[in-house]
């Protein structure tokens, strides 16, 4: 029995070395990743956004540019509001059941050429139909 318990002994002592062995292994790797993670965060501008404001200027709302919106709608400098909206409808239509990442990014290019174009789009105005005079 005396034996038998010794051997016990040993094998808690190795399983407890393989665990710490592992776990310091698990640090020091998670502990170069978060070191890679910051090298490539200052590299991309990320830290020095973060230096320039707080937390929510990351996260404040980013408008598109029009020539973002042109290119998601496929459409050149010199289309026309009535060319933009067809264009809006047909790819609108076409990621209906494809992706809403698409959808999204095709609506808000709409968005971006109705202001662009000073056309004040449904959400933004009034619900109201027409305006009666008295």
């Amino acid at each position: 029995r005396a034996r038998h318990s010794e051997g016990q002994g040993r094998m808690s002592r190795l399983l407890a070395n393989l665990i710490i062995a592992g776990g310091s292994m698990l640090v020091k790797a998670a502990s170069q990743a978060y070191q890679k993670a910051l090298v490539n965060a200052q590299r991309s501008g990320v830290a020095q956004e973060a230096a320039k404001g707080t937390a929510a200027s990351m996260f404040a709302k980013k408008t598109m540019s029009i020539e973002e919106a042109r290119m998601i709608l496929g459409i050149d400098a010199g289309a026309t509001l009535e060319e933009a909206m067809a264009r809006y409808q047909k790819m609108f239509e076409a990621n209906e059941k494809a992706s809403f990442y698409l959808q999204s990014k095709i609506h808000r290019a709409k968005e971006r050429l109705e202001q662009e174009f000073g056309v004040e789009s449904p959400e933004d105005g009034a619900a109201g139909g027409d305006e009666e005079g008295g």
